[in-house]
């Protein structure tokens, strides 16, 4: 006969998961753990080593203290299968007899499709040194076994039992393959806006002498749009290429980002005096031959996207 439930509590609907003789508090914890990752939430025992009720096992469930405040114990196991329709053994072993062998896939739709009929089922896991004996197995309507590598085929109770938590939890799906959560929606970027950065790309490229020999630029910037066409990358995506570019393209190791505008790089002084005389002021090549010394350098933080 059952010794522990809280009948104010609510169990979710499917099968129960039962526990036959299990033998450590932390396995069931991780059952019971595995059980509300996938919707679960009865769970019996039959008979546990260490009695119950186990602070080791609640520590283990990892807050979910629903299932464990909710475990049900059974000093046999025909007690803890008899309101049942409908039980799955699991094992890894070939057994003797005529019962159905399901892998976990199927096994799972089976469950679903008994509770919709409105059955009450359960899945049988054993102890964790061997298992389930043949008479336990004969109590249950048919096997589920897992396709395990057979030189090595013993699951610990807590992963057999994800497992099977996992298959119920899909078999209700609409779509199988559905997550809770996807990649954010991102449009594809235009031609236009690929072009662009092709242009952008070559004329950074063109101005540090990349395309060398001459005679194989045409053949260097097909394979460059070639690699970058097959990305297909989105708009935001092309605005990051676009402000690296723009970094390297303005920022040198003479002049790294941080010690001022890219026009004060000591190999850019040409160009920025004769930017400094259009605009009226003095450039830092006029500051180099120490021309209003005591007026501090001109220029700011250089950005990527402009």
């Amino acid at each position: 006969m059952p010794t522990t439930k809280d009948p104010d509590i609510p169990l979710a609907k499917g099968p129960a998961i039962i526990l036959v003789e299990p033998q450590l508090g932390e396995n069931i914890g991780m059952v019971a753990r595995a059980m509300a990752n996938f919707g679960l939430a009865e769970l019996r025992l039959v008979n546990p080593r260490d009695g119950w009720p186990s602070e080791k096992a609640r520590a283990a469930a990892s807050r979910a203290d629903h299932v464990i405040d909710a475990v049900t114990v059974f000093d046999d196991l025909a007690s803890a299968v008899a309101d049942l329709n409908f039980v799955f053994a699991t094992t890894a072993r070939e057994r003797d007899g005529f019962k159905p062998v399901r892998g976990p896939v199927e096994a799972g739709r089976a469950l679903r499709a008994r509770h919709m009929a409105g059955q009450l089922t359960g899945i049988l896991f054993g102890r964790e040194r061997f298992g389930l004996y043949n008479d336990e197995v004969g109590l249950a309507d048919e096997i589920v076994t897992f396709p395990v590598d057979p030189a090595f085929s013993s699951l610990n109770i807590a992963q057999a039992a994800l497992l099977m938590s996992y298959e119920w939890m899909k078999s209700g799906l609409e779509d199988e393959t559905k997550t809770n959560f996807s990649s954010p929606e991102i449009l594809p970027a235009t031609k236009e806006q690929l072009h662009g950065l092709f242009a952008y790309l070559e004329g950074a490229l063109e101005a540090r002498g990349y395309f060398r020999p001459a005679p194989k630029k045409p053949k260097m910037v097909d394979n460059l749009r070639a690699a970058l066409t097959r990305a297909g990358f989105a708009e935001p995506e092309l605005k990051v290429l676009r402000g690296i570019i723009s970094s390297l393209d303005r920022f040198s190791p003479a002049m790294p980002r941080g010690d001022g505008s890219p026009g004060d790089d000591p190999r850019r002084i040409p160009a920025a005096a004769a930017r400094a005389r259009k605009a009226g002021i003095d450039g830092p090549a006029d500051k180099a031959a120490g021309k209003d010394d005591d007026i501090p350098p001109q220029g700011g933080k250089g950005t990527d996207n402009d």
